[in-house]
């Protein structure tokens, strides 16, 4: 909780842009828990934060994040859109890259953040968080309890969206944790899209894990032994066999 408030407070306050917080659970919290204090350190933006809220089957544990991201890339109509994790933050000037590289460069995919030893793992504390807030977002607060870890597909990008759409958005075919974030990154690329990189950090706020937060938890996801199945037969796939295979999936029709 405290990560999806310290986000929307960095983003709301630092950005002209739309924010959307897809929650879904057996009851809503973050009404209650979260937008108050959002609310409180936000001026003028708080009105560009979009909440839904989906009541969760509890007798289906597994956290469709393909689906529920799909469903908010359809309520978007910005030109740029970004897929983003809500515990993870960068320097401010690497959104305005990411945004100039998709607008003035013509690329459809950025990933911002370098490929390999580009991620800084923080281990934050209440303290930590509102000195970093309280300090125009001063990394240095976050940096005192941190350590260097490798980073490659996941935490955000930033997409072109007529182009994340065209691609295929988000394979709902992978169910819960998957390694969605590698076939991605495969796909875009094989499928001859404009997929660039901006070699600086993206911070990651360290959090407790759930059973739909281990990419390789067997226990957690009763899917995962299919998703990677899938991964490996879709990853082996000629750029035309790719293509068709996405043109055809039935997921996309609900938003065309």
């Amino acid at each position: 909780m405290r990560n999806v408030i310290t986000i929307c407070c960095f983003l709301l306050e630092n950005f002209d842009t739309r924010v959307i917080i897809k929650e879904v659970d057996s009851e809503s919290v973050f009404k209650e828990q979260a937008l108050p204090q959002i609310s409180d350190y936000v001026e003028d933006g708080i009105d560009n934060l979009t909440h839904i809220f989906e009541k969760s089957d509890p007798d289906d544990p597994v956290f469709y994040r393909m689906r529920y991201l799909n469903e908010m890339l359809h309520m978007c109509d910005t030109d740029v859109v970004a897929n983003y994790d809500c515990d993870v933050l960068m320097p401010i000037q690497t959104y305005l890259d990411a945004q100039m590289m998709i607008r003035e460069l013509d690329f459809d995919v950025i990933y911002p953040y370098g490929h390999g030893p580009w991620q800084k793992k923080i281990y934050a504390t209440d303290k930590m968080v509102s000195e970093f807030l309280s300090d125009d977002c001063e990394f240095s607060h976050l940096e005192r309890k941190s350590e260097i870890d490798n980073a490659e597909s996941g935490h955000v990008q930033f997409f072109k969206r007529s182009a994340y759409i065209e691609g295929g958005m988000e394979n709902e075919n992978f169910r819960g944790s998957s390694p969605e974030d590698k076939e991605r990154l495969h796909r875009f690329q094989k499928l001859g899209y404009k997929v660039g990189r901006i070699e600086n950090w993206i911070y990651h706020l360290e959090h407790s894990r759930g059973n739909n937060s281990w990419p390789i938890s067997f226990h957690g996801n009763p899917h995962m032994q299919d998703n990677i199945a899938l991964w490996r037969y879709l990853h082996d796939l000629s750029e035309d066999e790719l293509r068709l295979y996405y043109r055809d999936q039935k997921y996309l029709k609900k938003y065309r």
